[in-house]
């Protein structure tokens, strides 16, 4: 393979022999579980590597003034593994003995991923097989508002083509039946996500109620699932098919016309499903934050959380993240109308201290948010603003670049060369994630003239948004 052997060139001669070495047919002991894991990081974000299982951090892997890592597991336990190069992560699997090594440009995290080493065949098969889900998954919002037959065959023809990759790739690789769990996982689960997904986005997109006219047996394959599976538990295919699954459960059950997937009755219901579907603890711990998650960061929610959040106390038993997720709750109460935005460190381009409040100059004031991460949205939530400030010359506009170092946050201003709004670096990225709740790039916080919250929960590309700007 040319690419694995280029990717052997750019390291040094004692790490190249290494993977060479133990990507031969060497015999091992039976209890020897010793495993490698390296590689380079192109414009790196980070001087490290986070090593972890199962959202547990095993080790810190430190680059080298070259940029590359190199780290010897005394004994490593067969199975899937994440590493994390702030702010992107992506899974590793190793089997026994296997010594793995990555080369990866950090602009480009996923498509530039590569794995060469004892075991990189499996684990270029996950990162291919995630692209082409990726690439389906964004075709998807077109195709949610067809009619079911043609949703049908359309979900099922992409779906048949990863199948026969898999298959091809299975054949050729002969892996292990442990990550033939996950290969079938990340297979099936981006397939049933599609399927879960389409009776309420249809209504949402079209206003037609498609589920009486769906096959008897379009969700068969929920009883074949093992919901209970702790190899599965930490696997974003899965988690994120759980998640979808009950908003179509939810509005399976919804009475009226209208449904409303993040209403406080509809994200108990999610709660008590995931109590009476999921046994293992542990899965279903992961499953209750990912709910919380997503229903304590919805503006509509901040006045009636409480009830959600005792109803979450009483069924999870996960402390370290029930801790977290009641500090999310203290935090969005902070955000309520009227209130002042907490203070957070915060630089303009001389690295001169800023607070936002010191900026509004008795005008209303929009703030939002961009990384270098996000390149399109970059580009995109900046010409947004252009267009509205020409409809609306009397507000005034902040952007917040969030997740960046400061010498990338000015390499992109310079490349870009931003006019008529306000460009703040935000120093450090935990700090603003917890005042502001900031997970979700597209997040916008309107301000009063006087500083205080408008709405700190805002869309620039909701279609109401720009209807907010005239009230």
């Amino acid at each position: 393979m040319m690419f694995k052997n280029y990717l052997l060139y750019l390291l040094p001669l004692s790490i190249a022999s290494l993977f060479s070495l133990n990507s031969c047919e060497k015999v091992f002991e039976p209890d020897n579980y010793v495993a490698y894991f390296g590689g380079e990081i192109i414009n790196p974000q980070e001087n490290y590597v986070l090593f972890l299982k199962d959202d547990t951090i095993i080790d810190t892997l430190f680059l080298d003034e070259n940029n590359r890592f190199l780290h010897k597991f005394d004994s490593l336990t067969p199975g899937l593994y994440t590493f994390r190069h702030n702010p992107e992560y992506q899974y590793v699997y190793f089997d026994k003995n296997d010594s793995l090594m990555i080369r990866l440009n950090a602009y480009d995290f996923d498509n530039s991923l590569a794995f060469c080493g004892r075991g990189d065949e499996k684990n270029n098969f996950l990162i291919d097989l995630f692209l082409k889900n990726e690439e389906s998954k964004a075709q998807l919002y077109d195709i949610l508002e067809k009619p079911q037959d043609q949703f049908i065959t359309s979900i099922d023809s992409s779906f048949n083509k990863a199948k026969s990759f898999y298959l091809k790739r299975k054949a050729q690789i002969g892996w292990s039946e442990d990550f033939d769990n996950v290969a079938q996982a990340s297979l099936n689960f981006n397939y049933y996500y599609k399927k879960e997904l389409y009776p309420y986005a249809h209504k949402y997109k079209t206003g037609e109620c498609i589920l009486k006219k769906l096959p008897d047996n379009f969700y068969s394959y929920r009883n074949n699932i093992n919901y209970n599976d702790n190899n599965l538990a930490n696997f974003s295919p899965f988690v994120k098919y759980v998640t979808v699954m009950l908003n179509n459960i939810t509005y399976k059950n919804c009475k009226g016309e209208h449904f409303d997937e993040m209403s406080l009755d509809n994200n108990i219901a999610k709660l008590n499903i995931v109590d009476t579907l999921i046994e293992n603890q542990k899965i279903k711990n992961i499953v209750l934050n990912n709910v919380a998650y997503m229903y304590l960061l919805e503006d509509q929610n901040m006045y009636n959380n409480k009830k959600f959040i005792d109803r979450y106390l009483e069924l999870s038993t996960d402390k370290e993240q029930q801790q977290e997720v009641s500090q999310i709750y203290n935090s969005v109460q902070n955000l309520k109308i009227g209130n002042p935005l907490p203070k957070i460190s915060l630089i303009d381009s001389l690295s001169n201290p800023i607070d936002i409040a010191d900026l509004t100059h008795n005008k209303r004031t929009v703030v939002f948010f961009w990384t270098s991460h996000a390149d399109s949205h970059l580009r995109i939530s900046h010409k947004k603003i252009q267009a509205i400030q020409l409809q609306h010359p009397e507000l005034n506009f902040v952007a917040v670049n969030i997740n960046d170092t400061k010498d990338t946050w000015m390499h992109e201003l310079k490349k870009y060369n931003f006019k008529g709004v306000t460009e703040l670096h935000a120093n450090d990225f935990e700090e603003i994630k917890k005042q502001w709740v900031i997970t979700k790039i597209h997040r916008t916080i309107l301000l009063n003239p006087d500083g205080t919250i408008e709405n700190a929960f805002a869309n620039l590309f909701d279609i109401h948004f720009e209807k907010s700007l005239n009230q």
